[in-house]
């Protein structure tokens, strides 16, 4: 039975790349996206089944339709949201919040409605693409004071991280939950200093997967070392 592999945010950037390198590599892909991706958009459309789904929403009837109760071996919660760099005084608690709710609510959301198509498979995995920038130890360190980067997308992303520990210790021995940063990727939403193709990033993170490793939680960093929470 070949693999399956759902990808939230998939219809552009990473996420394309992503569904792209695992429908090539053999895996059943479940694209989901906020909107209708086109079918033939990808390199192997046969191994491609579209949703829309806004990973905001409590609404799963449209994702358990696509999937039924075939084993869920992948869940990468790619889907993410910014901001843009603002002083203390002009930012919005409104858009910390709906950072928050799509870059972890987001995860948790997939995680509770896909939990039993987890479990059915032999050797899961809940990915959650988290960012360098979401290491507390490394902002604390000031490591990156020379890139703009919104409070929103840090308070979430260093959430997101959390939530992949208490993911991994309360699944422990039955699913793994790793946070991966991609690397500084050259998409819509990198840094100034990005220029990782995200078709590099998503071979990796496929090789990743099928390297079998254990450990969990884990926050790595593809084609580095491993990062600091």
């Amino acid at each position: 039975m070949k693999r399956l592999v759902v990808v939230t945010g998939a219809a552009r950037g990473w996420g394309k790349a992503l569904v792209d390198e695992f429908s090539a590599s053999g895996w059943v892909v479940v694209a989901a996206s906020r909107s209708q991706p086109d079918p033939l958009a990808w390199t192997s459309p046969g191994m491609v089944e579209t949703v829309m789904h806004d990973v905001r929403a409590d609404d799963f009837h449209e994702l358990h339709a696509v999937i039924g109760e075939r084993p869920v071996d992948l869940l990468i919660n790619n889907a993410a949201q910014g901001a843009e760099h603002q002083g203390l005084g002009s930012i919005s608690t409104d858009g910390v919040m709906n950072a928050v709710d799509v870059n972890v609510g987001g995860p948790l959301r997939l995680v509770q409605a896909l939990l039993p198509n987890l479990l059915a498979a032999s050797e899961p995995i809940i990915i959650n693409v988290t960012s360098r920038l979401g290491s507390v130890s490394a902002q604390a360190r000031d490591d990156f004071s020379d890139l703009s980067t919104s409070y929103a997308y840090k308070i979430s992303k260093a959430a997101q991280n959390m939530l992949t520990i208490s993911l991994a210790q309360e699944l422990q021995g039955r699913i793994r939950a790793w946070a991966v940063h991609p690397g500084k990727l050259s998409t819509g939403m990198g840094q100034p200093d990005a220029s990782k193709d995200p078709r590099l990033a998503a071979r990796q993170l496929r090789e990743l997967v099928d390297s079998g490793d254990p450990t969990s939680p884990r926050f790595c960093s593809l084609g580095e070392t491993d990062l600091a929470w």
